[in-house]
């Protein structure tokens, strides 16, 4: 059988393609370049961090004797993540870049090339389980759930199922690492990456600024019966939520608790103003590949570190889902992931809508 590892330079995707080798796997190991030095505003004359990523990536495929390639998708990457980034903050809406790129880049264009080379795998270092139950592929929380990563991956088909291992599931990372060390490779106590990749010094709104002719002007804070109580920098700057970084007196903290990009006003409020118990979802994708019917429990989960909430959810069309918590959630956030469980598996996922 033959294996195309998709290798980020960290260290599981490096454990991932040794794990695969080591079970008599045929494999190629690659990386993709997803963007150029401009795109992320670094100076075309310095070294990337993605350069030194892609040799660390190198030094492991060699030491495991196979053969390693470059994929340059930066073209559509930039189409399709980082425009989508960027118009979505135009929009007062906060996007999830890491999904649509798993979308989009590692289990769309990468299996076209996987399949180009006549492999029979994809294989990536996600910490997510895939079996196979009733005839149908499920998509399953990892054995070590402070690293598990399904919840960026509820776009997967059962196409893409039946062709995708993730060899970490049954791993923690403590586990990874001691492996990799044991085995030499020089990535083996390299830290998890913390940033988007496209934005390497954590400053998004030099990423939007770079990449978009429209100047973007201050506005409004207002309270909720539109009192104004001072100026912003512009809505790209604010997220919903958010409490640092608004240069508002106050003797109360406040917090963004709305974004309006039609009349560029940002609303501030308390705590409380914040919480919600209701989410409506769309461009729903069912891991299963059927819509259930109707009303069912289950548990929602509405942000990457956020633990699982009860919750009831009703199918509203094909491709929508109403979401009712049974308590009230914090920061119910357009443009983010809500995905739904049942247990320890992934039923789909779609994007909060306003």
């Amino acid at each position: 059988m033959k294996a195309l590892i998709a290798m980020s330079g960290g260290v599981d995707s490096s454990l991932a393609a040794k794990l695969m080798s080591d079970n008599g796997f045929e494999c190629i190991g690659c990386t993709m370049k997803l963007y150029n030095n401009e795109d992320a505003g670094i100076e075309r004359s310095r070294t990337c961090c993605s350069l030194d990523d892609v040799e660390d990536a190198r030094s492991v495929a060699y030491k495991l004797g196979m053969p390693f390639y470059v994929f340059n998708f930066s073209e559509d990457f930039r189409n399709t993540v980082i425009r989508k980034f960027i118009e979505s903050y135009k929009k007062g809406i906060t996007p999830n870049p890491c999904i649509d790129c798993n979308r989009h880049m590692k289990f769309d264009k990468l299996y076209e090339r996987a399949r180009t080379l006549g492999c029979d795998y994809i294989v990536t270092g996600h910490y997510a389980r895939i079996e196979k139950e009733g005839g149908k592929y499920v998509l399953k929380k990892a054995l070590d759930e402070s690293k598990d990563q399904s919840y960026v991956l509820y776009s997967l088909t059962q196409e893409q199922l039946a062709h995708t291992l993730f060899p970490l599931g049954m791993l923690r990372k403590t586990d990874v690492r001691a492996i990799a060390e044991q085995s030499g490779f020089v990535n083996a106590a390299k830290p998890d990456s913390q940033d988007i990749c496209f934005v390497p010094n954590g400053d998004y709104t030099q990423v939007i600024k770079l990449n978009s002719e429209k100047e973007f002007t201050t506005g409004n804070f207002v309270d909720a019966r539109g009192n104004i109580l001072g100026k912003h920098k512009g809505i790209i700057h604010y997220t919903l939520g958010q409490r640092k970084g608004l240069g508002i007196s106050s003797s109360a903290p406040l917090y963004v608790c709305k974004i309006c990009p039609e009349s560029g006003d940002i609303v501030l409020g308390n705590g409380e103003d914040l919480l919600g118990k209701e989410a409506n979802v769309g461009d729903f994708s069912w891991i299963g590949g059927e819509m259930p019917k109707g009303t069912f429990r289950c548990k929602a989960k509405i942000r990457y570190r956020q633990p699982e909430q009860w919750a009831t959810a009703t199918t509203m069309g094909e491709n929508n889902v109403h979401i009712t918590f049974d308590e009230p959630q914090r920061a119910i956030t357009p443009g983010q992931a809500a995905v739904l469980y049942d247990g320890e598996t992934v039923l789909g996922g779609g994007v909060i809508s306003l």
